[in-house]
């Protein structure tokens, strides 16, 4: 197969963080939020939930199909593939993401419930890949976070939206159980991202993603875990 040349991730964030896991696992992380901007990217274009539901689907059994088939012709696909698979990380796995993102399917605009179900099925298996790419393992704490950090992330897509609010307090819920733990460093990617969520679930202003401040926030934690 063909070396696969990855296209960037729109998250700035998750893009900095990516420069501070191992050169050797940074294609697979990279693969990770691409997979997840993916699927999100499909509900908020479509103004037809069946159809984005059809999307998600195909790509659910594309990614199942991965742990026993060559990848097709789909880049992202190969992608995962090359950087994801060997190290630990199944096509079936992959596939739970795609459950999040069509929890927001289910109700217009998203209920309590619906929001719940993302954070759990979004973020949860998303940073808990993660951390077994980056760590070899899979810890509750990262789990946890993952799911703060999807409700989080959620509340900054619906704007000022009455949802917003059931997810951002929900944010602050998950994040707050994590607000004394050190993250190893192996884990320090990912806990930036969540100590970045946490504020963010706590201040319920506007999400100023790559802004001085919030830059030094997630140099500050890759060097204390804290």
């Amino acid at each position: 197969m063909e070396k696969i040349i990855s296209s960037p991730i729109a998250d700035p964030e998750r893009a900095l963080v990516l420069a501070y896991a191992p050169a050797r696992l940074r294609p697979g992380l990279a693969a990770l939020w691409r997979l997840d901007e993916r699927l999100g990217g499909i509900v908020a274009a479509s103004r037809e939930p069946m159809v984005a539901a059809i999307s998600l689907a195909w790509w659910r059994e594309a990614l199942e199909a991965l742990d026993n088939s060559p990848p097709p012709a789909e880049p992202l696909l190969q992608s995962i593939a090359q950087a994801l698979l060997p190290n630990g990380v199944s096509g079936a796995g992959l596939a739970e993401i795609e459950g999040g993102w069509a929890a927001l399917l289910a109700v217009d605009p998203p209920d309590e419930e619906a929001i719940r179900d993302h954070g759990r099925l979004r973020g949860g298996p998303l940073f808990r890949l993660a951390g077994r790419l980056l760590a070899g393992e899979d810890r509750p704490e990262t789990a946890k976070a993952g799911e703060g950090w999807a409700l989080a992330d959620l509340a900054a897509r619906l704007g000022g939206a009455p949802a917003a609010e059931l997810a951002r307090a929900r944010a602050a819920e998950c994040l707050g159980e994590l607000d004394d733990y050190r993250w190893p460093a192996a884990l320090r990617p990912l806990g930036a991202l969540a100590r970045l969520a946490y504020r963010d679930a706590l201040s319920g202003g506007p999400r100023r993603q790559g802004s001085p401040a919030r830059i030094a926030r997630i140099m500050l934690h890759r060097l204390t875990g804290r």
